[in-house]
Order: C-alpha cells, then sequence, then structure tokens
C-alpha cells in the first residue's frame, strides 16, 4: 500500500476553494491558487486521479424524503472483509468502516421509512456472519460537514 500523499500548498489552496464551491470554474480557480487555468484544471484531475479528492454533490436526505437515518453497530464472526463488503452491497447502506472497539464495522443506513429502515436491519441481521447489532436511529441532524480540508 502506497503511502499518503505529498501535498503542496497550490494543491492544499485548490482543495480549500473546491470545499467553498465544487462547481468553480477553472478560469477562476487558476488565479485564485497561483496557477493558469489549464494548469489548475490538470491539478484537480490529478487529485482526483490518486483519490486524494472527491468533487460531488451532496444531498440532504431529509429533503429528499429520505426520512428514516440510523448507525448501526455489528458484530461479526468469522472474516471482517467478507462481512463489511456483503453489507456494502446493500443500497440502502451508505457508509461502512471496520472498527476496532464495541464493534466490528459500523455502517450507515439512509430509508425512507421505519418500516424501510426495519426490512435493511433484518436483511443486514439475515448475514450468516451477522452475530449481534445495536441500531442508533437519528432523529435530529445537528452538524454534517466535509470540510476537514487538508489539514
Amino acid at each position: 500500500m502506497p503511502g499518503p500523499i505529498e501535498l503542496d500548498t497550490t494543491d492544499k489552496a485548490i482543495i480549500d476553494h473546491l470545499q467553498d464551491d465544487g462547481r468553480i470554474p477553472y478560469s477562476r480557480l487558476g488565479p485564485l491558487v497561483g496557477l493558469s487555468p489549464a494548469a489548475a484544471r490538470q491539478r484537480v484531475l490529478s487529485l482526483t486521479e490518486h483519490g486524494v479528492m472527491q468533487v460531488v454533490a451532496v444531498t440532504d436526505p431529509t429533503s429528499l424524503g429520505f426520512d428514516a437515518q440510523a448507525w448501526m453497530g455489528i458484530n461479526v464472526s468469522g472474516d471482517l472483509d467478507t462481512a463489511a463488503e456483503a453489507i456494502a452491497q446493500i443500497t440502502e447502506v451508505d457508509y461502512v468502516v471496520i472498527t476496532a472497539g464495541r464493534f466490528d464495522i459500523m455502517i450507515e443506513l439512509v430509508c425512507e421509512t421505519t418500516e424501510h429502515l426495519m426490512k435493511v436491519m433484518n436483511q443486514i441481521r439475515s448475514i450468516d456472519t451477522v452475530a449481534s447489532s445495536e441500531v442508533f436511529t437519528y432523529l435530529r441532524l445537528v452538524k454534517q460537514t466535509y470540510d476537514w480540508g487538508t489539514r
């Protein structure tokens, strides 16, 4: 596995500006970071190709009718990677991490209704290697940001 990517101050500035406005045109971005528009485009492409960043639209699930969201902690009997991959294939699961601590795997579920959420929970619990689980239903989202940048 390769080590971390070394970012220079220009890369960091590009990421900063894209986190403020992911649709900023290269004609504006380039001069803001001391590059031509073409050079800024090349830097952005390089950062995305190397997996350093993605430029995506982030939606508010509740505004789109997804009224049941939850974290689910899962304990596994067997291979963690196999269980995590099986869980990751479920459409309503949008985040999967293998963890250390009380749970082996933590996931985020985004569903339309509580009935839909229960159906997906049962689907996950029916996976052979899922030994136990605990669900943490969202009551209200207070803060969600993606601006940790490049620190």
